[in-house]
This record gives C-alpha cells, structure tokens and sequence, in this order.
C-alpha cells in the first residue's frame, strides 16, 4: 500500500489499531462465552472489558523480544486487565485469533467494494442511457464490423461488472468464517459453543470443520474474484484508451483545466487516468497466485501463508478500491465525441453495410457464395480504391437484377442496427 494509491476507509480496515481492536473483541466475547459455561468466572470476563486496553508502541516492544506478534498482545492486554488475565485465550490458539480477524478484514473489505461496485454500476448506466442511440462503429479484431450505439457498448460493461458484484457477493460469504477450535481444531480444551458464540457477535459463520486454520480454499475463492473484478476495470479502461487515439478520438478523459500531458509536448492530452488502472488491475491479479498457491499447506497447518497474506490482503483489497474510484470518475467525466463516431462509422463508405447485402441476396433467391463473392468484390475494390458502395452496389448489373434502387438505399440503413436496442437495454437494465 501507497498513500497515492489508496483511500483512507479501506487503509483503516487493515491499520494496526483496526486488528489490534478486533483481537481484543474476539478474547472478550471468547471469556464472555467461557463465563457463560462456567469455565471462568463472570467477574473475569467483565473485567477484561472494563480495563482492556492495548499499546501499539508497547506490543511492538514485546513482540521484539517474543518474536510472536499475539503473544505479544496478550501480554500488553494482560498489563492492563491484571490477574484476571490470566483466564484470557483459555483453550485457543494463535490462527483462532489471526484467522477470525484476517475474515472480519476481509468481510469489511468486501462490502466497501461492493459499494464501489455499486457507485460504477450508476455511472455506466446513467452514461448508457444518455448514449442508447448514439450511432457507433463496432469492431471486431480492431477493425470496423458492424455499427452498434455507444449506449450499447456501456451496457456491456454494465452487465459485466454486475456479474462481478454478484461473484463478490458469493466470495463475501464463502470468507466470513470464524475458527475457535483450538490448537489442532479439534475443540480438545475449548467448548465449540464459544466458538458459536464468538461468531454471532462478530456476525460471522463457524467454520464447520477447522484445521489449526480456517481452509485456505475459501481466501483462494476471495482474491481470484478480486482478480476478475480487476480484468473488468481493465477490460473498459483498455476500451477508453483505444476511443482516445488520435486516429480514432471518439471519446477522452476528462482534461481539466490547468492540466499537463506531457513535460515535452504541450498538445498531448494522454489516457492517463485509464493507463493508470491497467497497471493497477496487474497489481491486484498479482495476489491470485499466492492465495491460489496457500491453498496447499502441511498436514494441519504451516506458516507458509501468513507472509504472503499479511500482503495481499492490504494491498489487493486497497488496490482494487482506489481504482474502482477511479474508473466510477472516469465514466462520469468521459468526453463523448457524437459527431467523430459518426464520421468513423461512415469512414469506409459504407462498407459497414455488407452483411445486410449478404442477406439480402440469398432471400432474393442467390446462393450464399454467389451472393458473397458479389459483395465481397466490391467490397474490396472500396477498401483498396476508396469510393462509395452503395453506388458501386447500383452498378453492378448482376446486383440490380435483385434490387430495385430503393431496395439497396434500404440496405443502407444503420437504423437496421438498432432494432433490438430497447430488448437489450431491458435485459440489461430491468432483469
């Protein structure tokens, strides 16, 4: 994590004082429960509540010695409770601790993300509703296919990235488990009822069957979501940057006023919020592998992947919200070019139109290869020469023989294109 790229609500859920306070809420419901079945006094538990503080400057100290961070912590904790801390993490075990808040982080993570979600979902389809029938070109390979609406394009992404809220839903509640079980899972010196108490007050679920360690299939599950969310804001923020070439220059980021694009060259207005997010979607797939690769640990447990989450937790999950941030600003304040859409769809003198001739031929009575050695000569000739293809369609006698005039004018039509533009947008929109 990086002041420049991260927000301060997420940068909290992963703060020192942050875990140090869930660690202390997960012992003090723990004696609670423990006082409940009698294990420990009732006076200990409230007084655990009453006098629990910790000192983040002194468990640093600790642990310097100890070298074992929730060692260090009981110990500070035990300074201020006083000798009834001596009944605090009766039958637990270091993983029930860092397990169980490693969840609530991430449960806490994934709700500000799905506000994120939410926020980019707005904007695309305020965006996609101003633009339902703004003529287009799409291409295909990079190349003009057929013309479409830019209303259209940003319904895609709106369904896309509304499959990525549901699939964020579903990993949120894959992680949101809690683990007191004991030093090897098996409840040996800790009721399981304590563990179910401690996961009510923490609106967490119990993990049906632990290990020393909550499974790791379950975070595996979390970060690759996390990693097809970031494909997603790559995928539209590539988008963006190819309708910003020069040659292109259908739509822009914002450029505000006093902004630079480049210390050399004053007239460069670059992509580089959207540059920006490409590079960033990389950062937050990069913690796929290792929670992947933490999946496979030893017999019940090794600590082969405390390093690699103590990492990819912050920096994914601050990563992805920043960005998320960004693309939301990006589409609200995207420049939109009508007028140069327009003249790119018609940039090939009406090439664009070929399919519909296609089609038309074989109701006409042509064969498919007939029809399409006709269309495709022409096609050519004003792909190579220039010209219109509509007028080289009037020409040729073999095509007149199936068309009238106003025939093939018809055939030119990009309103054919968007026919079926309202059954889309209600899929999209109303489903």
């Amino acid at each position: 994590m990086i002041p420049r790229y991260s927000r301060s609500e997420m940068t909290q859920v992963w703060s020192e004082q942050t875990k140090f306070q869930i660690w202390f809420e997960i012992e003090a419901h723990a004696c609670d429960a423990q006082a409940q079945l009698k294990v420990i006094p009732h006076t200990a538990a409230k007084a655990v509540w009453e006098k629990g503080k910790f000192d983040i400057d002194q468990i640093n100290e600790i642990e310097r010695e100890t070298k074992h961070d929730v060692i260090a912590f009981l110990t500070n904790l035990a300074q201020h409770v006083g000798s009834d801390a001596r009944f605090i993490h009766q039958g637990m075990t270091s993983s029930d601790i860092l397990d169980t808040t490693f969840s609530i982080q991430l449960t806490r993570a994934a709700d500000i993300l799905l506000g994120d979600l939410d926020k980019l979902l707005s904007a695309l389809k305020a965006r996609a509703i101003e633009h339902k029938y703004t003529p287009t070109i799409g291409r295909s390979h990079g190349i003009h296919a057929e013309p479409t609406t830019f209303g259209l394009k940003l319904a895609r992404f709106y369904a896309e990235f509304e499959r990525n809220k549901n699939r964020l839903k579903a990993a949120k509640e894959e992680i949101s488990t809690c683990a007191i079980s004991g030093a090897i899972g098996t409840f040996a010196h800790i009721d399981p009822k304590v563990e179910q108490y401690v996961a009510k007050k923490m609106n967490l679920q119990i993990e049906k069957i632990s290990s020393q360690i909550i499974p790791r299939d379950r975070h595996a599950m979390f970060f690759s979501v996390l990693g097809v969310i970031a494909s997603s804001i790559e995928n539209l923020a590539i988008e963006i940057r190819h309708l910003q070439r020069t040659e292109v220059r259908e739509a822009e980021e914002f450029f505000s006023i006093g902004q630079k694009g480049s210390s050399a060259m004053p007239h460069k207005r670059n992509p580089v919020l959207t540059e920006n997010l490409t590079g960033l979607a990389r950062i937050v797939r990069s913690a796929v592998i290792p929670a992947l690769e933490n999946v496979a640990l030893w017999h019940e447990r090794d600590i082969s992947h405390s390093s690699v989450e103590r990492m990819i937790g912050p920096d994914a999950t601050v990563t992805l919200d920043f960005a998320l941030n960004r693309l939301e600003d990006v589409i609200k304040k995207l420049v939109i070019y009508p007028k140069k859409m327009e003249e790119n769809l018609n940039s090939l003198g009406g090439l664009v139109h070929s399919q519909q001739i296609l089609l038309a031929l074989t109701q006409k009575g042509a064969s498919r290869e007939d029809a399409y050695h006709l269309v495709q000569k022409h096609a050519m000739d004003v792909w190579e020469k220039g010209g219109n293809y509509l007028d080289k369609m009037k020409s040729d006698t073999k095509i007149k023989k199936y068309f009238t005039v106003e025939e093939l004018e018809n055939l030119f039509d990009a309103k054919q294109h968007q026919r079926h533009v309202d059954t889309i947008f209600k899929r999209v929109f109303e489903s």
